[in-house]
C-alpha cells in the first residue's frame, strides 16, 4: 500500500501538521488504527502532564496506551513480614529493614 502524507489539525491546539507517509506505514505496521489527533508538541507535554506514561501516547486505537501510558505487566512482589500481625506478606518494593512492613490487612487499618 502507498500512503501520501496528510494534513491534520490539533485537537488541542488547533494548529495543522503533516502526518507523513512514513508516520502512516509505521502506524500500520504497528496496528494502529487511526491518524494521531494531536501534534507532535502536544502529545509531548500530554505526556509529561499525565506523569511521564513511558514512550509515545497515540491515541485511537491499537493498544500503544491511549492515553495512559504502557502497561507495565505484572508487579514484582518481594515476601515479607508484617511488623504488627507477624503473618506473611508479599509487597511491590525490596523490604530494607529499617522501616516496619506491613500486610495488606494491618496496612488499611492502620491507615483508617
Amino acid at each position: 500500500m502507498t500512503y501520501t502524507d496528510q494534513v491534520i489539525t490539533c485537537s488541542d491546539c488547533g494548529i495543522d501538521f503533516v502526518f507523513s507517509a512514513s508516520e502512516q506505514e509505521f502506524f500500520a505496521e504497528k496496528g494502529f488504527a487511526s491518524a494521531p489527533k494531536r501534534c507532535s508538541s502536544c502529545r509531548a507535554q500530554r505526556r509529561a502532564t499525565n506523569g511521564g506514561g513511558g514512550g509515545a501516547s497515540y491515541e485511537g486505537g491499537g493498544g500503544y496506551g491511549g492515553g495512559g501510558g504502557f502497561s507495565r505487566g505484572p508487579r514484582e512482589m518481594h515476601d515479607a513480614t508484617c511488623a504488627r500481625c507477624g503473618k506473611d506478606a508479599q509487597v511491590p518494593f525490596q523490604p530494607r529493614g529499617d522501616k516496619p512492613v506491613y500486610c495488606s490487612d494491618c496496612f488499611r487499618m492502620m491507615r483508617g
